[in-house]
């Protein structure tokens, strides 16, 4: 199969060079020139494990290949997958389809033979249906067909997600579409993933409220973890206690300072916005969205109360450990470390931070903060450490070289990956998230 893949940013670049991998001719199309200059030469626009590799082996064996020129590359294509931007809309809220419609012109105008165009972009529910009407209305002799098939992949490990998916999701009731996407994807019938074909708005709608619901099962156990504390409970045992029930599951019960990343804030909204324009409010994920922007925030008040909880954090050297919204990525897109960070400044602290990956990105998002070359030199004469983002270069560190270099013995866990038991062994007063607390230092 010959394929377009427009848009060469997270979505579009592992896909594509996924694609490659399985067999088929992939072009991936970006109009910034000098990304695509960059991919060319090898350099990655994105941290991602394993992906300057594959397309490396692609290139090499020429089934991959990176182009400015739309045109020529969709004329060619037998199947044209639409991967571009779709931020939240500055001002309220809903998806940015702006480029997603820019590439449904540029489309309309290049086809040259029945092309099926897959909206691989995560789009509210109808975007398929306007799509259709764009190419239409630029090209109104073209034989096309215009298929939802929305992306599941999670950021650090994306390409095993494309490659051992949950389940593929195909929204069309066009046989000839549907065949073509089977033939895409055949090389995944042997990992026998499950393969929903439905029609293109249920698959438009089913990518949303994946997300939300993702996010819900974050804001319940963090909310939780809040009523643990009050009750001296334990919340890493209530989520086990709970996740061994297989209608409920262990993953996504992890307490911590709420979600980020460029899916579930954006697309909490744009559900949201949805059900509010089709008189069906979504109440829950409203919530869900409240409570997660709320506790971002309130992290800075958790680090202020291992102090006494006066929220005078003045002359206080805070050392922040892991920047990125998650491990295994350098994506600071929503991360909880920047309202975090913004409001401990608030509370007159003074700001070191270190993250493995990230800090290229870090440093175009946060202001008056040291960065710093190590967790080591970030640690070096502050008051506390507060793990932000649970990277394995955290999970070890040597308890005994902190103390012996950090002006006061504190450690803020907001990730729950040190044992209590084990920190204040080493002299240290320990902070963790839904965890009975000690007295304040």
């Amino acid at each position: 199969m010959r394929i377009a893949m427009i848009g060469a940013g997270y979505v579009g670049l592992v896909s594509g060079a996924c694609f490659s991998d399985f067999g088929h001719q992939v072009v991936c199309i970006d109009n910034d020139e000098a990304k695509i200059a960059a991919l060319k030469s090898g350099q990655m626009p994105i941290h991602e494990p394993g992906l300057a590799e594959l397309v490396a082996n692609n290139v090499s064996q020429e089934r991959l290949a990176f182009d400015v020129d739309l045109k020529r590359a969709v004329a060619n294509a037998d199947v044209v997958f639409v991967a571009v931007g779709t931020p939240s809309r500055r001002g309220d809220g809903h998806a940015d389809l702006s480029y997603v419609y820019a590439a449904a012109r540029a489309i309309g105008g290049a086809i040259a033979k029945f092309t099926v165009v897959v909206t691989k972009s995560t789009v509210p529910v109808g975007t398929g249906d306007e799509v259709e009407r764009i190419i239409r209305e630029e090209n109104p002799d073209a034989e096309f067909a215009v298929v939802s098939n929305p992306e599941f992949l999670r950021e650090g490990a994306a390409i095993r997600d494309f490659k051992h998916p949950d389940r593929i999701v195909i929204g069309t009731n066009d046989a000839r579409a549907r065949n073509v996407i089977t033939e895409v994807y055949r090389p995944l019938h042997l990992n026998a993933p499950p393969i929903l074909y439905t029609d293109r708005r249920t698959a438009e709608l089913t990518k949303y409220a994946a997300n939300s619901f993702l996010a819900t099962k974050i804001a319940f156990i963090n909310e939780i973890a809040d009523l643990a504390e009050k009750v001296g409970a334990n919340v890493q045992e209530v989520a086990r206690g709970i996740g061994f029930d297989n209608r409920i599951g262990q993953k996504f019960l992890h307490a911590g300072p709420g979600f980020g990343g460029s899916c579930f804030p954006k697309d909490t909204l744009a559900l949201i916005k949805t059900g509010q324009d089709n008189e069906a409010p979504l109440r829950i994920v409203e919530t869900v969205v409240a409570v997660n922007d709320q506790r971002k925030r309130a992290m800075a008040r958790k680090v202020a109360h291992a102090f006494g909880g006066n929220g005078n954090l003045r002359g206080k050297r805070i050392a922040v450990l892991g920047l990125t919204f998650k491990p295994n990525t350098d994506d600071m897109r929503d991360a909880p470390s920047i309202p975090l960070i913004t409001a401990l400044q608030d509370m007159g602290a003074q700001i070191r931070v270190f993250d493995p990956i990230g800090m290229p990105q870090a440093r175009k998002v946060l202001e008056d903060v040291t960065f710093c070359r190590s967790a080591y030199d970030c640690a070096r004469s502050a008051h506390a450490i507060v793990i932000v983002t649970e990277w394995e270069q955290f999970r070890a560190l040597d308890l005994k070289e902190l103390s012996a270099i950090m002006a006061t013995s504190v450690i803020v866990d907001l990730r729950n990956i040190y044992s209590p038991e084990e920190v204040t062994r080493h002299g240290f007063h320990y902070c963790g998230v839904g965890r009975p607390m000690p007295l304040a230092y």
